[in-house]
């Protein structure tokens, strides 16, 4: 780690819980989780979605463990389905009317579903986590407490029916950029992207990000090149610059699921993702150069 370049294996960030009743035992899905820090608290969060052992995807939840190292071990704490009780910020009863709402009312008592999720840190130390709900069908933008361990019960419904998954998000000169995929399984699809002013949006749709030739496999930017995105990864000490994060998934041979690591652009109100043969972290200052002139 430090580098980007050179990695050394630290051991098990959080291992499976081997207790009868633990919500993290063996046979449980633990899927895409994210790390932040609480400078305030000094303490590494790390949330995660959690499907309980023999519900398959019917659980729906996220869940936080903590850590006074980055590397761990990570101590499991519990798991939300978040905002139970509540509203959305921008919900208003008598206008709002597509026809994905019923989810909405049918999970308020318990909380809204959570599957995909990732989670960001604005520059104003307030936390969100952005996931997957109502079926997948919406995506849900939620505030977190002040030390990052729960809801504040303030979240946003956005793309109601738009079937967007694998948010990964940045800010980037004020603005905030997001990358969605569709719901097509496991197979690839079309990467989507949007731009807000504010985490509360309005989010304008922006298409795909992704452009440039076909990689090895035949599958090109349309099919997001056998990949679906993760994380966007600031760069510490450059301001400006990121690495967009794509799992490749492959459910027949899942140890030998890889990862696409890509340049960051912005060009022309738009974010922008193209994958060369070969490319180094030198090439972020090119493209930062060129995106200053």
């Amino acid at each position: 780690m430090g580098d980007l370049y050179h990695w050394k294996n630290e051991g098990t960030a959080l291992a499976v819980d081997e207790r009868r009743g633990s919500e993290i035992t063996k046979g449980c899905i633990i899927e895409r989780p994210k790390v932040i820090h609480n400078a305030r608290t000094k303490t590494f969060v790390m949330w995660f979605h959690l499907e309980h052992r023999g519900a398959g995807y019917g659980t729906a939840r996220c869940a936080v463990a903590t850590s006074r190292s980055i590397t761990g071990p990570y101590r499991f704490i519990e798991s939300h389905r978040p905002n139970h009780g509540e509203w959305p910020q921008n919900y208003a009863r008598r206008k709002t009317d597509d026809r994905w709402i019923d989810y909405l009312k049918r999970d308020r008592r318990r909380g809204q579903m959570s599957r995909d999720m990732t989670v960001f840190v604005d520059d104003d130390q307030k936390a969100y986590l952005i996931s997957s709900a109502e079926e997948n069908y919406t995506l849900n933008i939620s505030l977190l407490t002040d030390d990052y361990l729960d809801f504040t019960g303030k979240f946003w419904r956005i793309f109601p029916g738009g079937h967007n998954e694998a948010p990964a998000i940045c800010k980037h000169d004020g603005r905030y950029w997001l990358i969605t995929s569709g719901c097509t399984g496991w197979d690839p699809n079309e990467a989507r992207s949007f731009v807000a002013d504010s985490m509360e949006g309005p989010w304008k749709a922006l298409g795909n990000p992704c452009t440039g030739p076909n990689g090895a496999g035949g599958m090109g930017p349309e099919k997001t090149w056998g990949g679906q995105s993760t994380f966007i990864l600031p760069i510490h000490g450059k301001p400006g610059q990121f690495i967009a994060m794509f799992d490749v998934w492959r459910p027949k041979d899942p140890i030998d699921g890889r990862y696409l690591w890509l340049p960051v652009d912005f060009e022309d109100e738009r974010i922008k993702i193209v994958r060369p043969k070969t490319w180094t972290l030198g090439d972020l200052d090119l493209l930062s150069e060129a995106g200053s002139d």
